[in-house]
């Protein structure tokens, strides 16, 4: 019984941990970069014109759906769960 409790604490607190990390603000800026980097690398590669301009596009769009998610997600948990 107490190893069975222990493994459910132990489960909760990776789940409180991946929580933490899926909304921190820390992954959301590597995964902006990256997404700068890589589309960078692709209007090179397919020279396009200014490649550093254009791929703030996408990066800029990620973080922009960050931010407007919560929100989102607010209103369709009080609609389906409430």
């Amino acid at each position: 019984m107490i190893k069975e409790i222990e493994s459910i604490k132990q489960r909760n607190k990776r789940v409180e941990i991946d929580k933490a990390w899926e909304t921190s603000k820390t992954r959301k800026i590597i995964i902006a970069i990256m997404t700068y980097l890589i589309v960078v690398m692709f209007l090179i590669t397919i020279k396009a014109p200014y490649p550093f301009l254009n791929a703030l596009i996408p990066a800029i769009g990620f973080i922009l759906s960050t931010l407007t998610l919560p929100i989102i997600k607010k209103q369709w948990v009080n609609k389906y769960y409430k």
